[in-house]
This record gives structure tokens, C-alpha cells and sequence, in this order.
């Protein structure tokens, strides 16, 4: 029996729309990141982008267990010495609702070109609307 490698350009990508009113973060994330890969499919190739398009509304609703809204720490740096800063994941989900899923999702794929080919197939939104209804996008239950 011979192993099937998928080709670039044989899958046909399919929009997959998510509602993430209550769903809670890392669960959600892990799931986007399944799909965003293609491991759900039955061609899936690693060396290939297989992967489907996402679409996450109401991500203003997310949810996070236990203490982290206080607790977690998102870093970042500005390549100056001494310029090292942290914000509470309270603060993030404040001001960018999307941000906090969006890093969650981008630590979930691979750093390489074809994760971030992956993360472009990632359309996240704080509300319950999205401009990509031309798309004719599946509901997705997580």
C-alpha cells in the first residue's frame, strides 16, 4: 500500500465560521490550530498547507479558567535594552479581545513560512458580524 502526499494546489480549501461565546481560550485555540494545520482531514500532509480557512466571532465573549486574568502575562520587547514589558491578560482582553486568541493560536502552529501561510487563513472578530459571508462558511461546534 502506498502512502498518499497531497499536492499543493489538489485541496479545495473550506471556510469553517466559530462562535466563541463562552468557549473557553486554550480549548478553543488548540481546536482553530487543528483545523488551521489540515490534521483533520484525511490527506493531511505535513509539508503542505492542508488546511482550512476560520472564522471566530463574538471572541469579546471568550473566557478565561481560573486566575489568569490576573495571573497571565503577555511579554513583549522592543529590541531596546531594558525594553522588556508585560500586561495582564485582563488588560489585553480589554483593549484587543482578539489579540489574546490570535497568540494563542500563532504558539499552536509551526514557525516556519508555512505557519505563517497557516495564521493568514485566521480571521478573528470582537463581534458577531464578519465580512466574509460571500464565502458561504460552515458553523463549526467546538
Amino acid at each position: 500500500m502506498k502512502t498518499e502526499s497531497c499536492k499543493t494546489g489538489e485541496l479545495e480549501k473550506r471556510w469553517f465560521v466559530v462562535d466563541a461565546d463562552g468557549k473557553v481560550l486554550g480549548r478553543l485555540a488548540s481546536r482553530i490550530a487543528l483545523i488551521l494545520r489540515g490534521k483533520h482531514t484525511a490527506k493531511y500532509t505535513p509539508h503542505v498547507d492542508t488546511g482550512d480557512f476560520v472564522v471566530v466571532v463574538n471572541v469579546d465573549k471568550l473566557r478565561l479558567t481560573g486566575k489568569k486574568l490576573t495571573d497571565k502575562v503577555y511579554w513583549r520587547h522592543s529590541d531596546y535594552p531594558g525594553g522588556l514589558k508585560g500586561e495582564s491578560a485582563g488588560k489585553v482582553v480589554a483593549k484587543h479581545p482578539e489579540r489574546a486568541l490570535e497568540l494563542a493560536i500563532k504558539g499552536m502552529l509551526p514557525r516556519t513560512p508555512l505557519g505563517r501561510q497557516m495564521f493568514r487563513k485566521l480571521k478573528i472578530y470582537a463581534g458577531p458580524e464578519h465580512p466574509h459571508k460571500a464565502q458561504k462558511p460552515e458553523p463549526l461546534t467546538v
